[in-house]
């Protein structure tokens, strides 16, 4: 703090409760000049900083296409993980099937896999 009061550096410190010990240090800094803060705004107000704008995202996604398999299973899915042997028990394609096109998926980026044959859906 001291350096940086040499230098012409803000300083900033955030409040503690009275009774606690901890808290000393900061309540320090306070009465020595340094700024009080109690939320990140009194920060950005302080230094003059104008939050960044939204972005705006003109283009539209593409539109991936998907065969009629990827789209039993992707309709399957859903955002919590589902182990594979449950979605071939519900579809009528073969486990090799069910798992080959579990791949395109993820290298579509629709579907991730997690530890155990577990997979979810991607949400957009």
């Amino acid at each position: 703090a001291r350096l940086a009061a040499e230098q012409g550096r803000e300083v900033f410190a955030v409040p503690g409760s009275i009774t606690s010990f901890k808290s000393m240090g900061t309540h320090r800094l306070i009465k020595q000049g340094a700024k009080l803060v109690e939320h990140v705004d009194d920060i950005v107000q302080e230094l003059n900083i104008s939050p960044p704008l939204p972005s705006v995202d003109t283009k539209e996604k593409p539109t991936i296409s998907l065969t009629p398999e990827e789209k039993q299973i992707i309709d399957e899915l859903s955002p919590y993980p589902v182990h594979i042997d449950k979605l071939v028990r519900h579809l009528s394609l073969s486990a090799s099937r069910v798992s080959s096109v579990l791949l395109q998926l993820e290298l579509k980026g629709l579907v991730t896999q997690s530890p155990g044959k577990l997979f979810a859906r991607c949400e957009p």
